[in-house]
């Protein structure tokens, strides 16, 4: 299934696509996309509707985060090997686990807005993974099972932020609308291997990022499985897997993003985001 939130900002209505791909309103039997919403219980519920049922909705609302809310908003770091490379960083041992705000969350067409004193703000698009089962102490050949689906993440990043004011990397990547999500939450079984996934971004038409998901240092069963080592993942957890080389940060010199820029990023099959910047 493709599930996606559609409306104006805080009024956003679930809708999962029919086969023909108009959306269908699921407002009237599923309270959000969020949460135990996303469960896989959840989900199945979803699917046994019988989707003639529900209402069509016109085409041309503002696509929402797909994710209505999250309880905890996951990253990894430094998760490609070209990526890496060029930041001139080692390749990590063990997974760079790190969070955003999840108030970061927005729409995947929004307006990205520059914070006040915004400098060095950064692209990195990513595939999002969303938690659909509790996972505490999971074996990597289990990690999979527990997975709801699969979205679209640009992980936008203040490098000065980040890495200059001390401390951890979160106040680097957590600024209001720094975590589109969408336009679709893709249920796990159209994904059969999140390991051959292309994934890209364009910087006002020009190709950046192009990659593909076989480059992560650690795989998304990999990733839950040493997560789960040290946390309980609950249903609706996000977390974003790390992106590939391409970043402004690893340019020569460094591009960082200014407003009128325009970002177009997608993952095969999970959809596409187009964000303009703007000044603050």
């Amino acid at each position: 299934m493709k599930l996606m939130r559609v409306g104006p900002q805080g009024q956003e209505r679930p809708v999962v696509l029919d086969s023909q791909g108009e959306m269908r309103d699921l407002s009237g039997v599923v309270p959000d996309l969020a949460g135990n919403g996303v469960s896989l219980e959840a989900l199945e519920a979803i699917r046994a509707i019988d989707l003639a049922t529900l209402p069509v909705l016109p085409e041309g609302a503002r696509i929402g985060a797909c994710l209505g809310g999250v309880p905890n908003f996951f990253c990894l770091g430094l998760n490609y090997a070209k990526h890496a490379a060029e930041t001139g960083a080692k390749p990590p041992k063990e997974p760079i686990l790190f969070s955003k705000a999840a108030s970061a969350l927005a729409g995947p067409n929004d307006a990205v807005m520059l914070p006040p004193g915004s400098e060095k703000s950064d692209w990195e698009v990513e595939l999002g993974v969303v938690i659909g089962k509790p996972c505490w102490q999971v074996s990597e050949a289990e990690a999979l099972d527990h997975v709801a689906g699969y979205c679209v993440v640009n992980d936008l990043s203040e490098r000065a932020w980040q890495m200059e004011h001390g401390g951890q990397w979160i106040k680097g990547k957590s600024a209001p609308g720094y975590g589109p999500c969408g336009p679709h939450l893709v249920t796990a079984d159209e994904v059969p291997d999140p390991q051959a996934l292309r994934l890209s971004l364009a910087l006002n038409g020009e190709t950046v990022q192009d990659s593909d998901t076989s480059d992560m240092i650690f795989g998304v069963a990999e990733i839950i499985f040493y997560m789960s080592r040290f946390m309980a993942l609950v249903p609706g957890d996000l977390i974003a897997t790390g992106t590939p080389a391409g970043v402004g940060l690893g340019m020569t010199p460094p591009r960082f993003l200014r407003a009128g820029d325009v970002m177009e990023l997608s993952v095969e099959g999970l959809g596409t985001q187009r964000q303009e910047v703007v000044a603050g």
